[in-house]
């Protein structure tokens, strides 16, 4: 499957991030949130008050997981445990994150401009206010 790339502007990368942001205040959570470029280069960040620090690192690896392999990281969980075949692999790259809170960034014609990293609460929740960074980024590119 090949694909094309493009960069995310710095502009789309606050404007998904602001998405975010405003999705995890709504749902009253701390979060921490990444976007990185087409080459997974940090783009914004935004820490929210009193989001756990250790959930920086991990909303900047689920943005680079989710562009190194161009899927959601929770799409990768059920391939990185033991006995599948990418068992191990999250220690690869620096150190990747494979479960649920990073996906892809893409135009509609499907070029990738960068991925989106949220973390600081459950997965299922990083998982709903990074949904809401993609669905700002689909509303400002039409």
């Amino acid at each position: 499957m090949t694909s094309n790339t493009s960069d995310i502007s710095l502009q789309l990368a606050q404007t998904v991030a602001d998405a975010a942001l405003r999705r995890a205040e709504e749902l009253e959570l701390k979060m921490n949130v990444a976007v990185v470029d087409a080459g997974a280069n940090l783009k914004a960040f935004h820490r929210m008050d009193g989001a756990w620090l250790g959930s920086i690192d991990i909303s900047i690896k689920k943005a680079r997981t989710a562009r190194y392999f161009d899927m959601e990281t929770g799409a990768l969980s059920p391939m990185v445990q033991p006995g599948k075949p990418l068992y191990h692999m999250e220690f690869s790259n620096d150190g990747l994150i494979t479960f649920p809170g990073g996906i892809p960034l893409k135009l509609d014609d499907g070029t990738i401009i960068g991925a989106i990293g949220v973390s600081g609460s459950t997965v299922d929740n990083d998982q709903i206010v990074a949904e809401a960074g993609v669905a700002a980024l689909e509303s400002a590119v039409k």
